[in-house]
């Protein structure tokens, strides 16, 4: 795992210097992130004060991890503490959260957000947010025990430290009860400061524990669907962090304010695929369902939605009346539930009308985010922009925003920048937004990060058998293309066409319908179902799910020429983009590249790229070009 690290004599040394920051700014700059100004003045201002609290409490050589990027997210902590338990002689760790707020009270009298003086909009409670990490890496590091921390301690503990507060300017925040995960700590009481510091570590090296740390063998990520049922009958799987907690607790928010203020509120969830959309509905959901409260969630997607009904419903039909489609709200009465979850909401459309739409209805038909926002007194949306793959696809956060606010409803945003898919690598995410040019910039080389895996396949051949090998019992890969090949019906004795052709190899496309073909799972289950692999899924069977490892074969609708990739609708086979009377060659472009970019994130390790373009192949193999190893250890051994 990725950190800066040093003593915490070391860290006072580089303060001194007046080179702590810009030597921060380089460990960070060379994992291939980015550095915005708040967050260097976060480290010329707090890290400062830290070093020097553990001088004086005498921990000169306590390790500090700056900036520790959190397992399989592109998630950064302020710092974790490493050193030795001064009781046990065991190692001891300290995740501090550092705050340079001087004044904040309770958000509309809410005990998890806060309003902060000088910043725009609602905040989560710092206690909360570092129980957040502190559960996190007891979830996903091996070194730490999974053990509930009331019940038995172990080694970490969590503590935010508002070094400029005074008890009575953030007395709301101290109201919130005290555990080991989260603690509050004011300038004003820096003697308690130092005293939990004592508490904690020895004044002894924390090299080795720090190494043990940073070394530890990571458990892969909860698949959502795999604890899906349980989720919503039990309790919540999933370690919620920052902008995905604040949105969960605006949501949770928003549907008191609703039933005590009768005020209609609608909640906007913006974030790029492995951003956590899905288990922040998934969470609402479960919650609300236990709780025995009107929600329903909605998607555009017919896959996505009979999913979720297989898995998140097993076993009860009151759980799979839960998920609904987006045309389910045509009739629904104004406000007839409380909140309606509006996942994957991109694929909001202009209308629900469709060719079984009975003429009399058809007639009446209002716009889709009309009926949408009319049905609940909270809907919510969760969207990504760079996911529109069909025309009439209209869902994004200005136009949700602007119908909301017409018909007279507060809006909060909530935009995800973190990455959970894909290691954790939001570099890679850069990547691909950068080869399909829908970031405005020219393309970059990949040189690796070392978080995720990408290759290139110079064959088919070669890109299935590398997937074939990491195929097994807990660990799924998956084969997905652009849509350049004729989609055929099953023949009459019961087989696929191979109708994705490459060259002397062939496979067939993923079942049409939801019904099986002889072994090959129907369409909604390609992606979760172990019989999904030796079909090659397309955009709407892979759209919303997620494998270890991905393998997309770029078709030739989409290849490289003087130096850029450049889109031929005419090698496109999806009946959507055949007439350019419907739709425009700039919308046809978009599309394709939106495309492409859905298939090319939907790996949680690794992807493998192969181009039926030669001159592709070769611009792909000037760009990747990684130098720097994987570094993350995974505790299922690969084969």
């Amino acid at each position: 795992m990725s950190a800066f690290r040093r003593s915490a004599a070391e860290l006072l040394d580089l303060s001194t210097a007046g080179v702590l920051a810009d030597r921060v700014a380089e460990h960070v700059w060379s994992t291939r992130q980015g550095v915005s100004p708040a967050e260097r003045r976060s480290w010329q201002r707090s890290l400062p004060v830290l070093a020097r609290d553990l001088s004086d409490a005498g921990l000169g050589a306590v390790e500090v991890l700056v900036e520790y990027q959190l397992p399989l997210t592109s998630r950064r902590v302020d710092a974790v503490l490493a050193g030795v338990d001064p009781r046990s002689g065991e190692d001891s760790y300290l995740v501090v959260e550092l705050k340079q707020w001087s004044a904040a009270t309770a958000y509309e009298e809410s005990d998890t957000l806060v309003a902060v003086e000088g910043v725009a909009g609602p905040r989560l409670h710092p206690g909360i947010q570092v129980a957040d990490y502190c559960a996190y890496l007891v979830d996903f590091l091996g070194i730490l025990e999974r053990t509930d921390p009331s019940a038995r301690p172990g080694p970490l503990l969590g503590a935010a430290y508002l070094h400029n507060a005074h008890d009575r300017d953030v007395a709301a925040l101290l109201a919130r009860p005290v555990t080991r995960w989260s603690r509050l700590f004011t300038g004003q009481h820096r003697g308690q400061w130092l005293d939990h510091l004592r508490s904690r570590f020895a004044p002894l090296s924390g090299a080795g524990a720090a190494d043990r740390f940073l070394t530890s063998a990571v458990r892969p990520s909860r698949n959502l669907l795999a604890v899906a049922a349980a989720e919503l009958k039990e309790r919540s799987h999933f370690t919620l962090l920052d902008e995905q907690h604040l949105a969960y607790e605006l949501v949770m928010h928003a549907v008191e304010r609703a039933r005590t203020a009768h005020h209609k509120r609608a909640v906007v969830v913006a974030g790029g695929p492995g951003s956590g959309k899905s288990v922040i509905a998934l969470s609402v959901l479960g919650e609300l369902a236990r709780r025995n409260r009107a929600v329903l969630h909605a998607t555009g997607s017919r896959s996505f939605t009979q999913t979720l009904r297989r898995y998140a419903g097993r076993g009860s039909t009151r759980l799979q009346g839960l998920f609904k489609y987006f045309n389910s709200f045509m009739a629904a009465d104004v406000n007839d539930i409380e909140v309606l979850l509006c996942d994957e909401a991109h694929r909001v459309r202009e209308t629900s009308v469709n060719r079984y739409t009975p003429r009399a209805r058809r007639d009446r038909a209002r716009p889709q985010l009309d009926e949408l926002i009319s049905a609940a007194r909270v809907p919510v949306f969760l969207l990504d922009e760079h996911q529109v793959v069909r025309p009439g696809e209209l869902g994004n956060v200005e136009v949700i925003s602007a119908y909301a606010r017409k018909l007279g409803l507060d809006v909060d945003v909530v935009s995800l920048h973190d990455q959970f898919r894909c290691g954790g690598s939001a570099a890679y995410e850069r990547w691909v937004l950068g080869l399909l040019g829908l970031d405005g910039g020219p393309p970059t080389v990949w040189a690796g990060d070392g978080r995720f895996d990408l290759r290139l396949a110079y064959s088919p051949e070669q890109l299935e058998r590398f997937l074939a090998d990491r195929q097994r019992p807990g660990v799924t890969a998956r084969m997905s293309a652009g849509y350049c090949w004729p989609w055929s019906d099953p023949r009459p004795d019961g087989t696929l066409v191979p109708d994705v052709v490459v060259g002397e190899w062939a496979r067939p496309w993923n079942v049409k319908s939801d019904r099986r073909v002889g072994d090959a799972p129907g369409s909604a289950y390609w992606a979760t179902d172990p019989a999904g692999f030796g079909q090659v899924g397309c955009v709407y069977t892979a759209q919303g799910f997620e494998y270890d490892w991905s393998g997309v074969i770029l078709g030739p609708d989409l290849v490289a020429r003087d130096g850029r990739l450049v889109t031929r609708r005419e090698e496109s086979k999806d009946p959507e983009l055949r007439g350019r009377g419907r739709v425009g060659d700039d919308d046809a472009d978009r599309l394709i590249r939106n495309t492409y970019k859905v298939l090319l994130t939907r790996g949680m390790r690794g992807t493998v790229i192969h181009s039926t373009d030669p001159e592709t192949r070769e611009f792909l193999a000037g760009l990747v070009r990684p130098v720097r190893p994987v570094g993350t250890v995974y505790d299922i051994p690969e084969r």
